[in-house]
C-alpha cells in the first residue's frame, strides 16, 4: 500500500508538469513525502557535522589561473599541466579562472536559466518532458521514478553537441544566453582535454581524438526556496557519468564534494568555473599510461 501510496504521488507530481517551483508557487507549508530525505543521509551531506578539529574543512580546491598567454609560454604551460595533474590525483576537482569564458556571458547564463524558470508554467510546460531521447527538455528529476527520494530541483537540459536542436528549438526566455555560453565553454573544454592529456604524459590532442569532446550537454538546475530545508536536498551524492563537467556556480553556494571521506564546501570565487572528473574519462585512460588519476567525483 505503501508502495501504490508513492507511485500515485508521483504521478500526481509528474502529472502537473510544474515542477518544484510549481509546489512553491501554490504556497505549501510542508513539503510532499517523496521529497523528504532520511535523517541519516541528511546529516551525511552537513559540513558542520564534520570534526571541528580537522583541518580540511577550511580547505578549498585548487585554483588554477589558465592564464591568457598558455599557448605562447612554454614553461607557463608545463606548470599548469603539472597543476593540474597534481588536482586531478588529489581532488578530482578543480576551478579555473582567467579562462576565455567572459563574465557577462556567465552573469547572461545564470540570469537567463532564473529566467526561464521564472516564467509562468504554461509556457514552460512545452518543454516538459521525461523522455532522455529529447534534446531539449523541461523536468525536476529525471529519475523521478526510480530514485528513492526526489531532490528539490528543477531542470533544463539541452543537448548542444555533436547535434544541437535548431535555435528555434531553444525556449525564447535563454535562447541567446545558450548560445553564447556553450560555444565559450565548448573552446574551454577543448583547452582542458588538452591538458589532461599532457598531464597524463600523452599528446595535447590524445583525447581529442578519441572524440571525448564530441558530446556536449547543458544541465541547468533550479531550487526554489524550500518551506523545510532540512528535510530534503538539492542534489544527493553522485558521481558524473561523462569524460568531465564545467561547472557555473552562482554566488549562494551548496556545492559540497566527498574528500577523504569528508564533505567539502566548494565556495564561489568571483569569475571562476569548476572542473569535476566523471567516470567516462578514468575508462578513456589509455592502459600504458603512468599516470592514473584518482576520482573523487562525489559531490551534491
Amino acid at each position: 500500500m505503501v508502495d501504490n501510496n508513492r507511485a500515485k504521488e508521483l504521478k500526481a507530481f509528474d502529472d502537473t508538469k510544474a515542477g518544484v517551483k510549481g509546489l512553491v508557487d501554490s504556497g505549501i507549508v510542508h513539503i510532499p513525502e517523496i521529497f523528504v530525505t532520511p535523517s541519516l543521509t541528511e546529516n551525511e551531506f552537513s559540513a558542520k557535522n564534520l570534526d571541528s578539529d580537522s583541518n580540511i574543512v577550511n580547505v578549498q580546491i585548487p585554483v588554477i589561473d589558465l592564464w591568457k598567454g598558455i599557448n605562447e609560454d612554454n614553461f607557463r604551460r608545463r606548470r599548469i599541466v603539472e597543476e593540474v595533474g597534481e588536482a586531478c590525483k588529489t581532488w578530482g576537482f578543480f576551478q579555473v579562472v582567467n579562462h576565455g569564458v567572459p563574465q557577462h556571458v556567465m552573469d547572461e547564463m545564470i540570469g537567463g536559466i532564473r529566467c526561464f524558470h521564472e516564467q509562468p508554467n504554461n509556457i514552460k510546460r512545452e518543454f516538459y518532458s521525461m523522455d532522455p531521447m529529447k534534446k531539449v527538455m523541461f523536468n525536476s528529476n529525471f529519475d523521478l521514478y526510480q530514485a528513492k527520494v526526489a531532490n528539490w530541483r528543477d531542470t533544463l537540459a539541452c543537448l548542444m553537441a555533436p547535434n544541437p536542436p535548431t535555435n528555434d528549438e531553444l525556449p525564447q526566455a535563454c535562447r541567446e544566453e545558450l548560445l553564447q555560453y556553450s560555444q565559450h565553454v565548448r573552446k574551454l573544454g577543448h583547452t582542458i582535454f588538452e591538458l589532461l592529456s599532457e598531464a597524463l604524459g600523452l599528446k595535447p590532442n590524445h583525447l581529442l581524438d578519441m572524440d571525448c569532446a564530441k558530446g556536449q550537454f547543458i544541465i541547468s538546475h533550479y531550487y526554489p526556496p524550500c518551506p523545510e530545508p532540512n528535510k530534503t536536498l538539492g542534489i544527493t551524492k553522485h558521481t558524473d557519468p561523462n569524460f568531465f563537467t564545467i561547472l557555473l556556480q552562482d554566488q549562494i553556494g551548496g556545492l559540497q564534494i566527498n574528500h577523504q571521506n569528508q564533505w567539502i564546501d566548494i565556495h564561489p570565487v568571483t569569475g571562476a568555473l569548476v572542473i569535476n572528473l566523471g567516470d567516462l574519462l578514468q575508462a578513456s585512460i589509455s592502459s600504458r599510461t603512468d599516470l592514473l588519476f584518482t576520482f573523487l567525483s562525489w559531490y551534491t
